[in-house]
């Protein structure tokens, strides 16, 4: 086993084999896990909001699907991965607040999941794997070794994708 690397909430990083990446806590975000197994190169993006365009001066480009989903593209490329052999799995865009009224404030969760659906085919990138929605945290991490996504819940069991 390599090094486990940690991510930040609204942040990225990518790794190859033996090592992997986390990032803790997902409640609404959505952690996007990208995979190559040709390369055995893995990236994650931890991201909060579905759309950049909403805010202005935005500096962070992982904070949202539809920069930080390009940006984990980029940075593999970078790391010699060609995007055709690239796959996703997501998790998390769990819905943490019941509102009474259905409120967009409380469903960001499932509006995160559906831009990081949308970044990734726009990225002509295939989602393989996913564990979104209902109503608890979780905890990710991402083996470049073999591409597994390790989804840890509190009082649940370890779910592998």
């Amino acid at each position: 086993m390599g090094n486990m690397i940690k991510i930040g909430i609204a942040d990225l990083n990518v790794c190859k084999s033996p090592d992997a990446v986390t990032t803790l806590g997902l409640g609404s975000c959505v952690g996007v896990a990208l995979y190559d197994k040709t390369t055995h190169t893995a990236g994650l993006v931890h991201v909060m909001l579905p759309d950049s365009t909403a805010i202005r001066n935005n500096t962070n480009v992982a904070k949202f699907a539809d920069t930080g989903v390009p940006e984990l593209v980029k940075m593999m490329e970078k790391q010699g991965v060609s995007k055709r052999n690239l796959v996703a799995k997501i998790a998390g865009g769990a819905k943490m607040f019941s509102f009474s009224d259905s409120s967009k404030v409380g469903n960001v969760g499932e509006r995160n999941v559906e831009a990081v659906k949308a970044a990734l085919k726009k990225e002509g990138i295939r989602i393989i794997a996913e564990d979104t929605g209902l109503d608890y945290g979780r905890t990710v991490e991402i083996y470049a070794e073999n591409g597994e996504y390790h989804i840890k819940a509190v009082g649940k069991p370890l779910k592998v994708i």
